[in-house]
């Protein structure tokens, strides 16, 4: 199952940014933006562009996240299952595949 979004939102130009869990809201989220947990064992929240999501390879994440959480993820927001390392790597490059 994967996940639709509105293609209104095409404009990437937004470097992602770390951020604590502690102390966040979706009020400090951009409008066009989206936060995800991302980590094996220490969740670390960034906050990323929304047309990532439609990206081939961060649905590759997506897909991770829904077999593992399904739709109950432990955060209680779009958890991604996988090295904090390997998603900035991946965000870096789409990142700047989008300038």
């Amino acid at each position: 199952m994967g996940i639709r979004l509105p293609s209104l939102i095409t404009s990437a130009k937004h470097v992602i940014k770390g951020k604590s869990l502690h102390g966040r809201n979706q009020l400090d989220v951009p409008k066009g933006h989206v936060a995800v947990y991302v980590g094996e064992m220490q969740k670390k929240r960034f906050v990323v562009p929304i047309s990532y999501l439609s990206h081939p390879s961060f649905r590759v994440l997506l897909n991770r996240a829904e077999e593992e959480f399904g739709f109950n993820p432990p955060m209680g927001g779009l958890t991604i299952p996988c090295r904090e390392d390997a998603f900035i790597k991946l965000a870096s490059r789409l990142q700047a595949g989008s300038s």
